[in-house]
């Protein structure tokens, strides 16, 4: 079975999708007009990491020096998806009929992971600074923390528009977002400190800060998981797409129906189709085909059936 699908949609991946469809979805383009974005945010917060890092370090403000670390990781996030663009446009071949589009899943996949490290030792500083606090200048964490989140504010602005076509984009996107957050408490234990030299409230928002982070990066992590094993990726539901199959003229039946992902932005799908009429398969074809283009699904490869001429894949009997 799992042979027929690369051969099959190998074929219709040149004859059907190159040809007629694949200009004009819009996640198509996307990557491409977010280049020059994601180098111009990786620049900028390069910077800015480098100045709260120093900031962190002669202040002894451990939420500075973590908001940093984390910073440093949405940097390496930044350039990790900047490569997956580049992957997702490798040509494909003999030995990679998909070319390297899945890649992007797996940097989907370690941006999560790296987040949840990140995460684990935020907390475990975190911790360690409970025992042992040191003295720390609100006032410097506060200015610097203050220019956080207008750089952070501004990087969310410019990856909002890519954010819903790609989960790679996204999840730079959420990440972000959280550092937006964290800036925001890293600037009101700022101005407590500054107030009442109640030193410990330093720890409690690093705490605050890798909780924020876990948050946005669960959503992240399981998305990513579900497409690298294959699974149907958000926004498409099965048994919706069974119905719209199913519901066509001419079509009986519709079984053997697997989705899943070839990269963040591309999804395939193959299927069974039982007909009434042979005459109608170019037809029928083509309407599905372009039914399931519209229902986020650029690649299919679609095998008909008659009524009487049964089912040779009793291997797959557990599918649709």
């Amino acid at each position: 079975m799992a042979h027929d699908h690369h051969h099959d949609h190998h074929d219709e991946h040149h004859h059907h999708d190159h040809h007629d469809h694949h200009g004009h979805h819009h996640h198509h383009v996307m990557p491409t007009s977010m280049n020059g974005i994601f180098v111009f945010c990786i620049v900028l917060n390069l910077l800015f990491v480098g100045v709260e890092a120093l900031v962190g370090w002669t202040q002894n403000s451990l939420s500075l020096l973590s908001d940093a670390g984390h910073n440093l990781s949405d940097v390496f996030s930044l350039v990790l998806v900047l490569i997956a663009f580049h992957l997702a446009k490798v040509r494909s071949g003999v030995h990679y009929t998909y070319g390297l589009k899945k890649s992007t899943v797996l940097i989907s996949l370690v941006n999560a992971i790296l987040l949840l490290a990140a995460v684990g030792g935020i907390v475990y500083e975190s911790i360690l600074k409970f025992s042992d606090p040191v003295d720390v200048n609100g006032v410097a964490v506060s200015w610097t923390a203050g220019v956080g989140i207008l750089i952070n504010g501004l990087t969310v602005v410019l990856l909002m528009r890519g954010q819903k076509s790609d989960i790679n984009v996204r999840g730079a996107f959420l990440h972000m977002v959280a550092d937006t957050l964290v800036s925001v408490g890293v600037v009101v234990s700022g101005v407590i400190i500054a107030l009442t030299g109640w030193n410990v409230v330093d720890p409690i928002v690093s705490l605050i800060i890798a909780f924020i982070i876990l948050w946005s990066t669960w959503s992240l992590l399981t998305a990513s998981l579900r497409l690298i094993v294959d699974g149907t990726p958000e926004g498409i539901e099965p048994d919706d797409i069974h119905q719209l199959l199913a519901a066509e003229e001419h079509v009986n039946e519709v079984h053997h129906l697997h989705i899943w992902a070839i990269s963040t932005t591309d999804n395939a799908l193959t299927a069974h189709i039982v007909i009434d009429d042979l005459q109608q398969m170019e037809p029928v074809k083509g309407r599905l085909k372009h039914l399931l283009k519209e229902n986020g699904i650029g690649h299919s490869t679609l095998e008909f059936e008659l009524p009487d001429s049964g089912c040779h894949e009793h291997c797959c009997e557990d599918a649709h």
